[in-house]
């Protein structure tokens, strides 16, 4: 979610986060959601945590930058581990 000032645009930040999740509370359920990630050049840990719930509630990620997807995957990959052990 880009913000106004130059300083923070493209970025996800843990205020974004915290918007989003609202906004997408209201949402009406059984609708196909889609996340375009394609302004977005920084995220947080808390950002790729959101992310990672959200693909995990079948919110499609669009546009997502590589690193984003990769960064999702390893917090991904060491969540099954957790749960493994």
């Amino acid at each position: 979610m880009a913000k106004s000032s130059s300083s923070s645009a493209g970025r996800i930040e843990d205020e974004d986060v915290k918007e989003l999740r609202e906004l997408l509370a209201l949402e009406t359920a059984g609708q196909q959601l889609v996340l375009d990630l394609r302004d977005v050049t920084l995220v947080n840990q808390d950002a790729i945590k959101f992310l990672g719930g959200c693909e995990a509630d079948s919110i499609k990620l669009e546009n997502c930058p590589v690193y984003i997807r990769e960064w999702i995957e390893r917090v991904k990959g060491r969540t099954r581990r957790r749960r493994t052990l």
